[in-house]
Order: structure tokens, then C-alpha cells, then sequence
């Protein structure tokens, strides 16, 4: 019938896509398990993703006119490069939308927009279990960040920690 690029079409998530982005969350949280973890409301993504200023990006995949996926991303900065890079926060696509090379070209279409914006990197965390995920970020070049691990603040050791400020 048709070609990739006829089918799939991506685009940047208006705020008339809240309710969509959310669900795209969803999904990706029940996927990976973590679903008791969404406390995001179409409020605050908002005034994140659409607000002043602007904290984050987001993105449709759609595919044959239906949404397939989503992205989100944010820039932040890298001393040592000395230069921006994006960080991509979620990436989904519908299990049943998997297998016509959404994700792949996700990533390249986030690729292109880091190098448009002068990143020097793209990053992401993967859970390590996770691994169909993981061969995917290896068949795109990516690499582990050997090394490294990732470390949170949140809830009361967040608030406790703000309120010894000062």
C-alpha cells in the first residue's frame, strides 16, 4: 500500500494532546511496571509542556492517522562537553504499533533536533531488566554509561532537603 514515511507521520504534542500524552504515560508506566508511581495530572503536564517556560517537550507518533507513541524530552547541560544536551524521558509505542520502525525513527527525528539545537548528546535511562529495550538502544549505537548510576530525590527526603536551605 503505502511507504513508511506515507504511514507514519510525527509531530509535535499541542495541549488539545494532554489527555493523549497522559494516556501514552500511562501505558508506558503499566509496561514497565510502575504504574503505582504516575501521580502526573493533564493540569501540571500542562503548564510543563506548554506553559512559561517551557520544562519539557513532547511529541505523536502517528501511524496511518492513529497515535502510535510518544516522546518527551528536556534539554539540559553537560559542563564536561560544554555544551547542551537532550535527555529523553519517555519513549513509547503501542505494543501493536511495534515492528514498522516508529521507535527508530523517534530517536533519529530526536538525533536530528539535538544537533539542530547544538547538543553534543542524547541520554536516557533504561530499567535493567528491560531487555528487548536495551537491544533496540544497541542496534541505534548507544552505549551504556559504564560507570555511572542514577540517583533521586523525591517526596519527603526532596522537602526535607529544601527546608535545611538557608
Amino acid at each position: 500500500c503505502c511507504s513508511m514515511a506515507q504511514r507514519l507521520r510525527l509531530r509535535d504534542a499541542g495541549r488539545e494532546d494532554l489527555s493523549l500524552v497522559l494516556r501514552f504515560i500511562r501505558a508506558l508506566a503499566e509496561y514497565e511496571r510502575l504504574a503505582h508511581e504516575v501521580h502526573a495530572v493533564e493540569a501540571t503536564l500542562g503548564q510543563f509542556l506548554f506553559g512559561e517556560p517551557r520544562r519539557a517537550e513532547a511529541l505523536i507518533a502517528e501511524w496511518d492517522g492513529e497515535p502510535a507513541g510518544f516522546a518527551i524530552w528536556y534539554y539540559s547541560f553537560s559542563t564536561f562537553l560544554g555544551r547542551p544536551s537532550l535527555y529523553v524521558e519517555d519513549v513509547f509505542v503501542n505494543p501493536a504499533s511495534r515492528g514498522h520502525g516508529i521507535g527508530k525513527t523517534i530517536f533519529a527525528h530526536l538525533a536530528a533536533r539535538a544537533l539542530a539545537q547544538g547538543c553534543g548528546r542524547i541520554e536516557w535511562s533504561v530499567l535493567d531488566w528491560n531487555v528487548p529495550s536495551i537491544a533496540f538502544y544497541r542496534s541505534l549505537g548507544a552505549k551504556p554509561r559504564e560507570g555511572w548510576t542514577l540517583q533521586q530525590l523525591t517526596g519527603e527526603a526532596l522537602s526535607a532537603l529544601a527546608a535545611r536551605q538557608g
